[in-house]
């Protein structure tokens, strides 16, 4: 996994894909992993990029007098997006990383173009001793399972928590950071309530997605942050708890696929053009309609020309009805 040294201390990342950049955010003691099946999804067409914070299961230890301070965090971010030469990002964050994102949203963030958002803060005052004991419970799937620890937070993520609570059992330092992170957050609790204050400024495209069955933050706490943005829309996710990347990847994937520009990638090698989809825009009897739809790589083969027929039924959308074979909407293809 890449690495890189910021001014808190080293940073690992993934950085998968190619294309217009996706920067995906997690939360509290959990680390880039949480992104793993959206960016199976979305890697194909854009360049998903993960670092894992110092938020509780990160493997490096930050710099001793790092600020751990969800700000402090927030502009670490930033300075990862600097070094990194990112432009024009789609900015994802769920849990805590969604809150990071509502700081870089009020701070300016000249390299953010648009913003993908679900919030969560939990803060702990434990310190570094009865936290890894307390941890060291978190073994224990049961316990896990509880409320009170990842219970609520996830339906189907069971193998993703037990591995992100490995560092902070088995080093001490990685203990110190994850407890300064929660102190920090818990000593200044109106600092999101700060920044909802300034959020009606983003005039960005902003999409917030909420669990429709969350059982932490109501879908009405969406409802209200969508509000607050001038180009906010909200997204429910049904059969979801909080960490929708671990529950409906899929769903996901597609909604930021949606929200994001288009790749506009062109693909030149002929054996993965053949092997990948292709994007095409539907141009109804030459209308002004289009819509994208995505052709199999069976399809892929005979599809290459600049104008091909439609081959099968589709639906016209202009009259409504099955359009016969042959007839009606001519495809425009585009290679990636």
């Amino acid at each position: 996994m890449p690495e890189i040294e910021l001014s808190a201390g080293t940073v690992e990342y993934q950085d998968t894909g190619d294309g217009p950049a996706v920067v995906l955010l997690h939360g509290l003691m959990m680390d880039a992993s949480l992104w793993d099946g959206p960016v199976a999804d979305l890697s194909a067409d854009y360049r998903c990029v993960a670092p894992t914070l110092p938020l509780g299961a990160h493997r490096h230890a930050m710099h001793a007098g790092a600020d751990l301070s969800l700000p402090g965090i927030a502009r670490l971010v930033a300075e990862f997006l600097d070094r990194l030469d990112l432009q024009d990002v789609t900015l994802v964050g769920n849990d805590t990383g969604g809150a990071l994102v509502q700081l870089l949203m009020c701070d300016g963030a000249s390299r953010v173009g648009r913003v993908v958002l679900k919030t969560l803060v939990l803060t702990g005052k434990l310190p570094p001793a009865i936290f890894g004991l307390f941890m060291q419970q978190m073994r224990i799937r049961m316990v896990r399972r509880l409320p009170i620890a990842f219970g609520w937070l996830t339906r189907r993520g069971d193998a993703a928590t037990a591995r992100w609570i490995k560092p902070v059992l088995t080093q001490p330092e990685i203990r110190r950071d994850a407890v300064r992170a929660l102190r920090a957050a818990a000593a200044d609790a109106r600092v999101l309530v700060k920044a909802s204050e300034r959020l009606p400024g983003f005039s960005r495209p902003a999409l917030v997605v909420w669990a429709s069955g969350d059982r932490v933050m109501p879908p009405e706490h969406g409802r209200r942050l969508a509000g607050l943005l001038p180009q906010g829309r909200l997204v429910e996710v049904d059969d979801s708890y909080t960490l929708i990347p671990l529950d409906q990847p899929a769903r996901l994937a597609q909604l930021i696929r949606e929200f994001s520009p288009s790749t506009g990638r062109q693909e030149n090698d002929a054996s993965q053009r053949a092997r990948r989809p292709l994007r095409v825009i539907v141009m109804p009897d030459g209308g002004p309609v289009r819509r994208r739809i995505r052709l199999s790589a069976e399809s892929g083969r005979w599809a290459r020309g600049l104008r091909v027929r439609a081959v099968g039924r589709l639906r016209s959308p202009r009259r409504g009805r099955p359009a016969p074979h042959g007839k009606g909407p001519t495809w425009n293809t585009r290679s990636r």
